[in-house]
Order: structure tokens, then C-alpha cells, then sequence
């Protein structure tokens, strides 16, 4: 089969699934995307969909602060319909500052699990995961086991004194893992944990997840925290440098025994002004559909958020994450703890 039948038979099918409810969309065939999104693939990914559904999509690039910036400055005059925020933290915080609003969709529900979305109330669900990405864990293993990087839990132990880096622990990518841990442990252990873990720092937090990838490779540290598409990114590289830090380094997906590796979410959600509700809602469920998927989560070398699919993708299967035990903790907990955690940050000295 051709490239060009496969596509045609793509869209098609596609077609077919929204074809049923693009006649009770808005008149004006519109929808406005705020989106803190900025990889290639997208753009084939937005194509399609004003193909199968006739609506045009005008997008704002920004970053997830400058998108939450403007919604507030626009208020209720804000013309965006759809906001594509990456991670959890970032999703509760809008949410939290009331510029979401919540949306009933039973496509929705049946394709994206409860826990990579915002808690359901009667109402309706204010934000939905559509892509994940796993926080784990790098290590020299010239200086470090495996076994002693097994679970988050451990970076703690007193054995890694003086081995462990991570950017900032306010970051939302960390504020999302912490939040989750703590609603493990609970808030005791959760915060001596958090406490554990900076008593293990090998320097004050800095710079980004690859920062702390070559930071290990380097020797400045033994173990780190990144997220996945940052090492697949380094695999994939075509650069030596690049090439010599991932033969320096070895990944640990977290928890396999026991409550599983977390994972965040790049996620969207219907403005709380929304002028194409309708239309906004259309592009959520798509963003459900095998091919909005495939293309949402390899154009940065994330995973699929819809139950059962898969990508195949060569460099998170060299890492070992093509089959991986995921993290179930709901991330809503991420906006209930989210507070609370950044409290016990500034008590551990967690910079």
C-alpha cells in the first residue's frame, strides 16, 4: 500500500468519525488555538483536521506562562477556544486561576484513562492528558547499581550523599512527580523524602533535564531525573557529543516493582470563554483519534495517552520504554498537592 492510499485512507476514516457531529458546529467554521506546542508534526496533525472538519485553525504560539498571561490580561474578550499546556502542574495552575472550563465527552471518556485527566465533577472534566512522557531516572553506572536507582524512593537513601542533580525543584515537571509521590507516602514521609533529597545533592539545582543528562555523563553527578523525550532526543541526535553522553549514561524507569513510573501530560482544555465551544470540543476528540495520537506523541517522543495504542519508536524502545508500568495516581492530585508541596520545598531547602 502507498503512502498517499494509506494517507487517503486516513483521513477518510477519520472523516467518518467526526462527520457525524461536524454539522452541529458553529456556523462560523473557526477554532483559536493558544498553544505552548512547537514541534513540526503538529502542523500535518492541525492540517488534517481542518480537512475532515472544514474548521480553520488560527494558533498562538507562546510558551505555557506567556499563553496563562495573556488568557488573564484578555479575560472574558480572550477569542481562544482550545489551550494546549505541557504538564500537569501547568494545566492545575490555569485551572486553578479559573480559565478553563469543563466539557462532557463520553469519546473522551472511553479513550483517555481517568488519571491522565483533570478530576471529573458533574460538570464535566476541565482538562485532558493527550500525550505522556516518563520522569526517570539517569545514572553513571561507573559510580552507581541499578538496583540503588530502583525507585524514586531511594534517591533519597543516605548511599547517594553527594551523587544527586535535578533543575529546580519548583519546576512544574518536578512539582508534578513530587505531588504524586507525596499523595503515596502521604505527608510525612513524603516531605522527610523531598528532605532525603536534597541531603543527596551533588551541587544546587540548575538548568534543564538535558543539563542534568550530561551533567551525569560528565561526572558532576552520579544520578538525575529527566523526562523521557529529552534522553530519546540525545539518542537520536547526530551529533558525537551527543552520541558520547548517552554511552556515559544508563536509564532506569522507576517503581517497576511496585507502584510503577510516573508519568506527566501534554494536555489541552476548552477556554473558559470559549466563542466555538462546539468546534472546540470536535478538536479534543480528535486529538483522541490512532492518528492525531501517532502524531501528537512521536513528534516529541512521547507515548500515546489513549488506552492500548502504541508507537513505535526506536529510541524510546532503546531505552527500554516501549512497555513499561506506568504510574496510575490520578493526576488531578497534582492541583490538590501542588500547594502543599511547594511548602515542604522551601522547608527541605529544596532550591
Amino acid at each position: 500500500m502507498t503512502s498517499s492510499l494509506k494517507l487517503t485512507m486516513v483521513l477518510a476514516a477519520t472523516a467518518a468519525a467526526l462527520g457525524a457531529q461536524t454539522h452541529a458546529l458553529a456556523q462560523d467554521k473557526v477554532l483559536n488555538l493558544y498553544s505552548a506546542r512547537h514541534y513540526q508534526t503538529d502542523e500535518v496533525m492541525y492540517e488534517t483536521f481542518t480537512k475532515t472538519t472544514g474548521i480553520k485553525i488560527n494558533r498562538v504560539d507562546a510558551d505555557d506562562a506567556g499563553i496563562v498571561a495573556r488568557l488573564r490580561a484578555e479575560g472574558a474578550a480572550s477569542p481562544a477556544d482550545v489551550i494546549l499546556l505541557v504538564d500537569a502542574a501547568r494545566m492545575a495552575s490555569a485551572d486553578s486561576q479559573g480559565l478553563f472550563q469543563p466539557i462532557k465527552s463520553a469519546k473522551l471518556d472511553a479513550a483517555i484513562p481517568a488519571n491522565l485527566r483533570a478530576d471529573a465533577t458533574a460538570d464535566g472534566v476541565t482538562w485532558t492528558g493527550f500525550s505522556t512522557r516518563a520522569r526517570v531516572i539517569v545514572y553513571d553506572p561507573m559510580r552507581v547499581k541499578a538496583a540503588d536507582v530502583a525507585t524514586y524512593e531511594q534517591l533519597a537513601d543516605p548511599k547517594l550523599k553527594g551523587m544527586v542533580c535535578t533543575r529546580s525543584g519548583s519546576h512544574p515537571y518536578n512539582l508534578s512527580l513530587f505531588a504524586t509521590v507525596v499523595e503515596r507516602l502521604g505527608d510525612q514521609k513524603g516531605e522527610a523524602w523531598l528532605k532525603g533529597l536534597v541531603g543527596n545533592m551533588a551541587r544546587d539545582p540548575k538548568g534543564g533535564d538535558t543539563d542534568q543528562i550530561k551533567a551525569v555523563a560528565s561526572g558532576e553527578c552520579g544520578v538525575a531525573l529527566t523526562n523521557t523525550y529529552y534522553v530519546a532526543r540525545l539518542i537520536k541526535s547526530t551529533k558525537p557529543e551527543d552520541r558520547a553522553v548517552m554511552e556515559k549514561v544508563r536509564v532506569v524507569f522507576p517503581n517497576q516493582g511496585t507502584s510503577g513510573t510516573h508519568v506527566n501530560i501534554a494536555g489541552a482544555a476548552v477556554a473558559k470563554h470559549a466563542k466555538n465551544r462546539d468546534n472546540a470540543v470536535a478538536f479534543m476528540e480528535f486529538l483522541a483519534s490512532p492518528y492525531a495520537q501517532d502524531y501528537f506523541a512521536n513528534g516529541n517522543n512521547e507515548f500515546p495517552a489513549v488506552k492500548g495504542l502504541k508507537v513505535d519508536n526506536a529510541a524510546i524502545k532503546s531505552m527500554g520504554g516501549d512497555n513499561f508500568k506506568a504510574e496510575t495516581v490520578p493526576l488531578g492530585v497534582v492541583s490538590k498537592n501542588m500547594t502543599k508541596v511547594q511548602q515542604m520545598l522551601d522547608r527541605a531547602g529544596y532550591k
